[in-house]
């Protein structure tokens, strides 16, 4: 059946809302005193200020409007002010590097930049850019002799008031003008070429992700969601579409280093995340169990233990026994009830999406009275595609499609997906365009899943080559690989481990032509290939060019560590194809154990 959506764009939504709760609490921000908040009418005289400014400065529909800077309040209010302009929004990672910054804002042909301060506005410096006409400061003062102007947000909001002012229905025009066929937002996302493309994602699909999640069970209008992920992310974007479209309080927080501290301050019943943080809870519950030893660990595993029996019998569809009721309600007294303040102690749902959540970690969390509802989606189709209802939590799958978006599993096991949430196609690269869809205009996610009878998918594998960190950032292996042995030119094969990992590590092979002539003159001179690439010299050479590649990298793209192989990869062992192409499966199943060794400690080997 047809998902009703009431909204012809964004800010039809959005000023839709405003009108329906003005008083309501909408968005806060971290204040001295604690959270600081505005009401929905005070975050639209803002945001209708932004956009009538950037009128002002020559924004028109669908023109990109670039946003540079960490999850912040300001973040949202000049999102909404890009919207209400008839933009496009143009998402950069604040993590960015320089080069990869300045290609997104040329190919974008973003006209205006919001940038967090001078230090990311100093990015594009020296850069050619054309199409880019003013820099926007969230925080610090505008340089004056900067090639392209700057100015504050203040001051932006400034003459957007003072435009206002004299044409009162400037906004409402410019909204009414806009159609759900217009696009909304230009999200970058890693090629396998390294470079990354741009995301066409349209109006429609984008107000359909905001009532789609509330038909689904995850929103409530009573809700008070805590919003801490990258709103350069198609994650954190759907997550404000979902609250505009609600009503829901949100508290707006990208310190990700202050999380635990102001969960227990703000209270909140929503929280999404990646994976990673839901990691760094359970080692945290589970090292500080072991370290202290004694009773305390074996109550700890004795609760877990009744956890995950309850969890067992609730999956397979069976009752809980009135004696294990009593046994779990022990549990969560002296174990659970803990964990649970420290996530504010009104946690109604957790959301984890943008890389693969743990059996193991969802099973814990389930045990511990705080299910997760692990969801499932692409940046090509707006984030949120599918995802387990609250009240229907099946561990190890990503639940049910949301709306009415078609799926289907093609004859290699590839997830077929169809709907108003998909792109138009990728900026400005109509042959790679065509490639993503069928012929009968499904998209092709590049992941290999099932559908069970109930509609539940489960991913099981990775058709493209790209990885995904458990931070929920794409990396292009081959990119790096590339890069590294460009970098070091005694490298034979090098390959890089992440999928779902917390960081990426490498494998690396030394060429034994290159490594004796390293060796001659050294005491290490005619030893054996095995013996010269295990010894010290060998590891600090190769940790030093790894420095150098890292310098070149985006920060979640930087390889933490790395393991010299004893031998080079072979055909006969399936680790290389006979045109030399890395079969990364053959690799990480014959070298597990060098793999595992590097993550030891962390939740991957768990």
């Amino acid at each position: 059946m047809a998902l009703d959506v009431p909204y012809r764009s964004i800010p039809d939504m959005f000023l839709k809302r405003v009108a329906a709760t003005p008083d309501r609490r909408a968005f806060a921000h971290p204040g001295p005193a604690g959270p600081v908040w505005l009401t929905w009418e005070q975050v639209a005289q803002r945001a209708k200020a932004v956009g009538a400014g950037l009128h002002g400065l020559g924004v028109g529909q669908e023109d990109p409007v670039a946003i540079l800077a960490n999850t912040r309040l300001d973040w949202v209010i000049a999102d909404f002010g890009i919207m209400c302009a008839s933009g496009a929004t143009t998402t950069v990672y604040p993590t960015t590097e320089p080069d990869d910054a300045t290609y997104i804002i040329a190919d974008s042909g973003s006209k205006v930049l919001f940038a967090e301060n001078p230090d990311q506005a100093a990015k594009i410096a020296g850069a050619e850019l054309p199409a880019l006409t003013h820099v926007v400061l969230f925080d610090g003062d505008p340089d004056p002799s900067a090639a392209v102007p700057q100015l504050t947000l203040a001051q932006l909001e400034e003459q957007g008031a003072q435009r206002l002012a004299e044409d009162p229905e400037l906004i409402d025009r410019i909204v009414a003008g806009i159609v759900p066929e217009h696009l909304a937002t230009l999200i970058y996302t890693s090629g396998t070429t390294g470079r990354p493309k741009g995301v066409e994602l349209l109006h429609a699909g984008w107000c359909w992700e905001g009532v789609a999640q509330e038909a689904i069970g995850l929103l409530r209008d009573d809700d008070l969601q805590y919003l801490w992920l990258p709103l350069s992310h198609s994650f954190g974007k759907t997550l404000l579409c979902g609250s505009t479209h609600v009503g829901m309080p949100t508290y707006v927080d990208g310190r990700v280093d202050k999380l635990v501290e102001m969960l227990s301050v703000v209270q909140p019943t929503l929280m999404c995340g990646a994976p990673r943080v839901f990691e760094k809870v359970y080692n945290k519950s589970v090292t500080t169990a072991q370290d202290a030893g004694g009773a305390k660990a074996k109550i700890f595993a004795w609760a877990v233990g009744v956890g995950k029996e309850k969890v067992a019998l609730e999956q397979a569809g069976k009752p809980v026994p009135g004696g294990l009721k009593v046994k779990y309600a022990v549990a969560e007294k002296l174990v659970f009830s803990k964990l649970q303040a420290r996530l504010g102690g009104r946690m109604r749902v957790l959301v984890s999406g943008a890389a693969p959540l743990s059996p193991e970690i969802a099973t814990f969390f389930a045990a511990a009275n705080l299910p997760i509802s692990e969801g499932y989606g692409l940046t090509e189709s707006s984030a949120g595609n599918f995802v387990n209802p609250p009240d229907g939590l099946r561990i190890g799958t990503v639940g049910k499609a949301m709306g009415d978006l078609e799926c289907r599993i093609d004859t290699d096991g590839e997830i077929l997906i169809k709907g108003r949430p998909v792109m138009r196609g990728y900026h400005n690269l109509p042959e790679e365009t065509a490639a993503a869809f069928t012929e009968d205009g499904f998209f092709r996610t590049g992941d290999i899943g099932t559908l069970d009878d109930d509609g539940y998918l489960r991913i099981t594998d990775r058709k493209k080559d790209l990885v995904k960190t458990s931070g929920g950032k794409y990396i292009a292996p081959s990119h790096i690989e590339g890069m590294f042995k460009a970098t070091c030119p005694y490298t034979s094969q090098a390959v890089v481990i992440g999928q779902a990992r917390n960081f990426c590590t490498m494998l690396v092979t030394l060429d034994p032509d290159a490594i004796a002539g390293w060796a001659a003159g050294t005491p290490l001179e005619g030893r054996p290939y095995a013996e010269i690439v295990a010894s010290p010299e060998a590891e600090a050479m190769v940790e030093e060019y790894v420095a150098q590649l890292n310098g070149k990298l985006n920060r979640w793209e930087t390889i933490k560590k790395v393991t010299i192989l004893p031998r080079d990869l072979t055909i006969e062992d399936g680790e290389i194809t006979p045109s030399l192409k890395i079969k990364r499966r053959g690799v990480e199943s014959n070298f597990s154990t060098e793999i595992d060794k590097m993550y030891a400690g962390t939740v991957a080997e768990l």
